[in-house]
């Protein structure tokens, strides 16, 4: 079985790490993007994030331009994007790919432990939503239409 803390992750200046600091707390890994319907969940993906980061909460976005052409931005473009517009203070890591033969490991992992509607493990769009356990289980998988409150229930859960 992967180790989803192993699992080499480009972050947003370049460089490689993995998720290893997140050991123990509950996560919300979401491929996100700038230029999309969904894009506003940056606000409510923010306000789940400091309502329950003490609680150990972390929110990790993964920026992706495979739906629609909606990310195009550079790494460092993306930051500026969603400081500035939404205040995002979660982690927001390098730009991948989710799907096809390009899919970076992490969304490999997350995709098969908890695929979609049907036993499908491809990703249909951006803000689709993993929610991790504290041992690093993938517990369920959101669509993109889920709002960031709507998983608020099964957040406290496992906090």
């Amino acid at each position: 079985m992967t180790d989803l803390y192993t699992i080499p992750v480009p972050t947003n200046d370049g460089q490689q790490a993995t998720l290893e600091d997140y050991k123990g707390k509950v996560a919300l890994i979401v491929n996100t993007a700038s230029k999309c319907g969904f894009t506003p969940q940056y606000k409510g993906l923010e306000e789940l994030y400091r309502k329950y980061k003490e609680r150990g909460l972390v929110i990790l976005g993964f920026p992706c331009n495979q739906f629609g052409q909606q990310e195009p931005g550079s790494d460092s473009e993306i930051q500026e994007f969603c400081t500035l517009n939404y205040g995002v203070s979660f982690p927001v890591y390098g730009k991948l790919e989710v799907n096809g033969s390009n899919a970076h490991p992490l969304f490999s992992h997350l995709k098969q432990a908890a695929p979609g509607i049907l036993g499908t493990e491809g990703i249909k769009w951006n803000f689709t939503k993993f929610l991790v356990n504290r041992d690093g289980e993938v517990v369920n998988r959101y669509a993109p239409k889920d709002k960031p409150q709507d998983l608020e229930a099964d957040i406290e859960k496992l906090l």
